[in-house]
């Protein structure tokens, strides 16, 4: 037997975390013979179309779905009637209000960032319905404190791809990940590779981390920041380059990625060359549910720097922790974490001081505990096993 499914996340050739792991999973399933179809919530709208031969559903009107994610179960299931049918959702949860959650058995994998849980995601997990898959052991903590019982399923990485890469082609011509970022060979590079999404709060903690690096680059002259995101709140996120003027960071200081191309999407062998070229990983947050890039850097052998907090620590197997202070966020009734400035500083300060070399340490934590394939046949097997079993 076999699950008829759909799954409701990014689209699986989107270059966001969510679309990884999408990819990787979806993938990984339809090959073992569940029927999957994706409701992608971004990457495609108005058609219907395939993916390496799975169906790919657009978005609906409603941001989350919401609208479209029972007719979406109806039509996929029906045609393969008297299988064993379900949903998963790779999201936060707190914005699903489809009252069609209440009759369909629905596996939601939940990232949880604050401190405790919000109330509206706990609420939501409580259903009968939901089977809750938390994707860190912070986020399985956080439920189990109020009383929600979860799997836990890490996101996994692909570490034949995310691996040390010194050169790859572009465009016909091999280059280094310095080349691409247009950074000379003798700076020490600081890779800051984020989303930028948010303003209140900004979680990626950008204010905090350029702040920092200014302090850090005031000391060194061959420091500089690679900025590896959209540069002008595009995205709801914040206007990098007024932060860069207030702080009075030369052009020689930092570099942002071409910003055609981050649109287009680089590929993963591409980001891989970046990640190798980079001296550490600045990637400190306010919260994470998982914490996708600096598991990735570290899988190309780079240490990184990460917040004492949520996700994070658990991620870490080369690097630094930042501290933080409790900050309230009122939209979601939690804790998250800000990061101390001074701190960020001081970890860029031991990055420096232990110089611009490869990390085997960082890639075998990555290895041994978040390797997609690993993650794939000693978690998802045994809980899709166990799911149609109950179903």
């Amino acid at each position: 037997m076999a699950l008829t499914a759909t799954w409701h996340s990014n689209a699986p050739w989107t270059f966001t975390g969510y679309g990884s792991q999408t990819k990787q999973v979806v993938r990984r399933m339809a090959a073992d013979g569940h029927r999957m179809a994706i409701a992608a919530n971004y990457g495609i709208e108005q058609m219907v179309t395939e993916w390496e031969g799975i169906t790919v559903f657009p978005r609906g009107l409603d941001a989350y779905n919401n609208d479209i994610v029972g007719p979406y179960f109806d039509d996929w299931t029906s045609r393969y009637p008297g299988t064993k049918a379900c949903q998963f959702t790779l999201f936060d949860v707190w914005v699903l209000n489809s009252p069609r959650f209440d009759d369909i058995p629905t596996v939601s994998w939940v990232p949880i960032d604050h401190v405790p849980a919000p109330p509206p995601v706990v609420e939501f997990l409580r259903k009968p319905t939901v089977r809750p898959v938390a994707m860190s052991k912070f986020g399985q903590e956080m439920l189990a404190h109020d009383k929600v019982e979860s799997m836990f399923i890490p996101h996994g990485i692909e570490t034949s791809v995310f691996k040390p890469t010194a050169r790859v082609s572009v465009g016909g011509r091999m280059m280094t990940g310095r080349e691409i970022m247009g950074i000379d060979e003798d700076r020490f590079v600081v890779g800051a590779i984020n989303a930028n999404k948010g303003i209140n709060p900004s979680r990626k903690s950008w204010g905090e981390n350029l702040l920092a690096f200014s302090l850090f680059a005031q000391q060194h002259d061959d420091a500089v920041l690679y900025l590896h995101t959209e540069r002008d709140g595009a995205m709801g996120g914040v206007k990098l380059p007024e932060i860069i003027k207030s702080l009075g960071l030369r052009e020689d200081q930092y570099r942002f990625v071409n910003q055609y191309a981050y649109r287009m999407g680089i590929p993963d062998e591409g980001l891989a060359a970046i990640y190798t070229a980079c001296d550490v990983g600045l990637m400190v947050s306010m919260g994470e549910g998982s914490g996708l890039t600096p598991q990735e850097m570290q899988a190309c052998e780079r240490p990184v720097i990460v917040s004492d907090f949520s996700a994070q620590p658990e991620i870490l197997g080369d690097g630094w922790l930042v501290a933080g202070q409790p900050w309230w966020d009122a939209a979601q009734h939690g804790w998250f974490n800000q990061p101390i400035v001074g701190n960020i500083v001081e970890a860029l300060e031991a990055a420096y001081a232990r110089g611009r070399g490869m990390s085997a340490k960082a890639r075998k934590h990555i290895v041994d505990n978040y390797d997609a394939d690993l993650i794939y046949q000693t978690k998802w097997r045994p809980f899709l096993a166990d799911l149609e079993a109950s179903l």
